[in-house]
């Protein structure tokens, strides 16, 4: 028979890890109704006189989309530039590196252009509505909206994920633009393919399905960024030291929750 000291830690280990599911649970139905919310809010509140401000979204679109631009063009055109040196290098192997431009186009409107932004902006959006969430709740500062009749999620979460939901796609598809003109004009310079011939295959080999894959991703990227930069923001505690530690969180849990979306869509477009 096991020792005490054992079954005492089996009790600890099966504790912890039926806690972490009711919490991820806790945090999933938050989410659904969060987003519920939000989806009232933007069709019902019009007509009760209470729509949501765009003042506030346009404040946010600024903060995430134009303020977020320079980093994401750096970031696209350094992946289409590693895109090509790998794609010329694997192809070249078996003799078909001019067939670069195939892989390339395809794997950055369809996963590199959406994934990359929506990283991006989770590490830099999504933790700065955490944060500001999180400061707002230490300060007691969601209470009293509520005490002034304003409702929390018209006033914070619906302006913020209407901004995610426009300036996400919007950025990945500059995204991705960058990314295969950085990855043409390498290959360019290295094989000697002018632009005018990677453009043809790119239009050739490129269809409007694709595009609608990587922007269809970046949807569902855009609603789980907001989502949960704002459960961990609502959920702080321990004052300064709580906000630095949500921050963190929803940083790790976004980049997390976008590369298993990721995933499950890849394997679900790709078999229909």
């Amino acid at each position: 028979m096991p020792s005490p000291q054992i079954s005492g830690s089996i009790s600890k280990s099966f504790d912890q890890l039926g806690r972490s599911v009711v919490n991820l649970i806790e945090e999933l139905g938050h989410g659904g109704v969060l987003l519920w919310e939000c989806l009232y809010w933007f069709f019902v509140g019009p007509r009760l006189g209470q729509p949501v401000r765009l003042r506030l979204i346009v404040s946010q679109m600024m903060e995430i989309g134009v303020s977020a631009l320079p980093i994401v063009v750096i970031m696209a055109a350094t992946i289409g530039v590693m895109q090509a040196i790998q794609g010329i290098y694997a192809l070249g192997l078996f003799g078909a590196e001019s067939r670069v431009g195939i892989g390339i186009n395809l794997a950055t409107v369809r996963e590199f252009g959406p994934l990359i932004t929506a990283i991006l902006v989770a590490g830099r959006s999504g933790s700065a509505l955490a944060a500001r969430i999180g400061t707002m709740t230490i300060n007691q500062e969601i209470d009293a909206l509520n005490v002034m009749g304003i409702n929390p999620v018209r006033y914070l979460v619906a302006p913020a994920l209407l901004a995610m939901l426009i300036m996400v796609p919007a950025l990945s598809l500059i995204s991705m633009y960058i990314g295969m003109c950085a990855a043409g004009l390498y290959v360019q310079a290295d094989l000697g393919i002018s632009l005018a011939a990677y453009t043809k295959e790119a239009i050739d080999i490129l269809s409007l399905d694709d595009l609608m894959h990587g922007l269809g991703k970046s949807v569902i990227f855009a609603v789980l960024i907001a989502l949960i930069g704002v459960i961990n923001g609502a959920s702080v505690t321990g004052g300064a030291e709580g906000v630095g530690r949500v921050t963190t969180r929803s940083v790790v849990q976004s980049i997390a929750a976008i590369v298993f979306t990721d995933m499950v869509f890849a394997f679900i477009v790709t078999r229909i």
